[in-house]
């Protein structure tokens, strides 16, 4: 009799003993579980108060619309004007000053804008070329062509191998006069005399 009950104490123990470290476990793993809900509930509550300062916030905005303010007073505009109005206002004035950069920049330079009809109307190299001979008393070589075009007119980049294929485009047209002194080329307008060229003219001091 003793022999059967031995064997049943034991499994009765292992049994036990089992129940009491399964127990254990479970409550260890509700104290976790219950650690872990309570830092979401806290999460959760700063959640909803920020939902409820984001919704005021949201109706004070949504209040401060354009026909509303508009009867507002002129006095109390400025200190209840709301952020959006704020930021416009700033990109407004941040637009006008790019726009006014060109004339900035023109007035330190001690120089005028230059406007889309200003450069329209700069004259070819042909035109400057005819009215610099035209100014000149006596033929001018391509280099003294060159020179007084760049004098003249700083803001341009007038080039003396452009200035001297321009004006023999012009002598082939009949426009300007071609002479030639030694290895030197002089050039003249097609309205000077032909007695005005150094090849034919005149010594002041034998006439």
């Amino acid at each position: 009799m003793s022999d059967i009950e031995t064997p049943a104490t034991e499994l009765k123990a292992q049994y036990a003993a089992q129940v009491a470290a399964d127990l254990e476990r479970n409550t260890k793993e509700q104290e976790r579980i219950s650690t872990e809900v309570a830092v979401l509930q806290k999460q959760l509550a700063s959640l909803q108060s920020n939902q409820v300062m984001l919704a005021n916030l949201q109706q004070t905005l949504g209040a401060e619309s354009p026909a509303a303010t508009s009867a507002e007073p002129a006095g109390s505009a400025a200190a209840t004007a709301p952020v959006p109005r704020q930021a416009l206002v700033r990109k407004t004035k941040s637009r006008n000053a790019a726009a006014l950069k060109p004339a900035e920049t023109a007035a330190r330079n001690g120089t005028k804008a230059p406007t889309a009809a200003a450069v329209t109307k700069q004259p070819t190299l042909v035109e400057l070329i005819r009215r610099h001979l035209g100014l000149q008393s006596e033929p001018r070589s391509a280099a003294e062509i060159t020179t007084g075009l760049t004098q003249a007119h700083p803001d341009r980049d007038i080039k003396s191998k452009v200035v001297r294929v321009t004006v023999e485009g012009l002598v082939a047209k009949g426009s300007v006069q071609r002479a030639k002194q030694g290895n030197s080329v002089f050039y003249t307008t097609s309205k000077t005399p032909a007695a005005d060229t150094p090849a034919k003219q005149k010594d002041p001091t034998t006439a």
